[in-house]
């Protein structure tokens, strides 16, 4: 148990979070009204920012949209690959920031997608507030896909807390993706129950708000969910926690032991793929810590999967 607490708690070092839980959105009695874009701002040739009013979401959220370099108004049949970021730091631009997107995504003939997650979202529909699943499922492609001509085909990826909501929304709504990857994912909730609940208490989140109690658990945990998974094209990476080839720091500094428990969740996962006859192709690439150079480096990997 100190191990699993000691990684938790470096899960907020690395990722610069603070004890902030998602905050309440009281839903009015009445349906809302739908959700609407309120803005579209050109950040530069390729990437779009547009502010969506979103009543599952409660308010104002961000949505970042990277275009294929052949891209034109009116354009239809694009592919699109969906970006869901981690826990507890800058968000959806994160990705843009620091996930070398751009650079990326430049030779891709699809729509980049990237949606605001909340800190702590965890991309659930939260009992009481917000529904970050249904904004994602419903509103997200709703709104943004028409206007960017997206046609059928979509693929998901996303590291750490978005490595999870990434396969959980491909089990959730089969059909929808493709492909989906996941880069230090959180794989296995259920590897160590109690760990895990002392790391949501420290960053602020209620698991019986976010996922109901224990039973309902299995319902947001990839490993529990991977017989759903069969058919779509599924990539999962992660390092051992050990300083690798991509960190900056000396190999005798400590170990990263949120990556090492992300390497027993990871493993968990491939195990139960396994015997439910899934097929995943795996990146456990040794020496690697949580950090962004091992997930640029895995999206660059995973990209032939999720857009052969």
């Amino acid at each position: 148990m100190k191990k699993i607490l000691t990684w938790l708690a470096l899960i907020v070092a690395v990722t610069g979070c603070q004890s902030i839980a998602e905050p309440a959105v009281t839903r009015p009695a009445s349906p809302p009204a739908p959700a609407a874009v309120v803005s579209q701002e050109a950040v530069d040739g390729r990437t779009d920012r547009l502010v969506i009013d979103s009543p599952a979401a409660g308010g104002l959220r961000t949505v970042w949209v990277v275009k294929p370099a052949a891209w034109k108004p009116g354009s239809t049949g694009w592919r699109a690959l969906y970006l869901l970021h981690g826990c507890c730091g800058g968000g959806a631009w994160d990705w843009l920031k620091s996930g070398e997107v751009a650079r990326l995504t430049a030779r891709l003939d699809a729509v980049v997608i990237v949606p605001e997650g909340g800190r702590t979202g965890w991309y659930a529909d939260w009992r009481r507030g917000p529904a970050w699943e249904t904004f994602h499922m419903t509103e997200v492609p709703r709104l943004v896909e028409p206007r960017y001509g997206v046609g059928t085909r979509r693929a998901i990826a996303g590291y750490s807390m978005g490595g999870l909501g990434a396969f959980g929304y491909a089990a959730r709504h089969p059909g929808v993706f493709e492909a989906a990857a996941s880069f230090s994912g959180v794989l296995d909730t259920r590897e160590d129950v109690a760990g895990y609940r002392a790391f949501m208490a420290d960053i602020g989140v209620d698991t019986e708000d976010l996922w109901g109690d224990q039973s309902a658990w299995p319902e947001h945990n990839p490993a529990d969910l991977v017989g759903r998974l069969k058919g779509v094209r599924l990539y999962a990476s992660s390092g051992d926690g050990e300083p690798g080839p991509l960190d900056a720091w000396r190999q005798d500094e400590r170990v990263d032991g949120a990556e090492a428990a992300i390497m027993r969740q990871n493993r968990s996962f491939a195990r139960a793929a396994e015997r439910a006859g899934v097929k995943v192709t795996t990146d456990f690439y040794g020496h690697g810590t949580h950090t962004w150079p091992y997930w640029i480096r895995s999206l660059e990997r995973a990209l032939p999967i999720l857009l052969p």
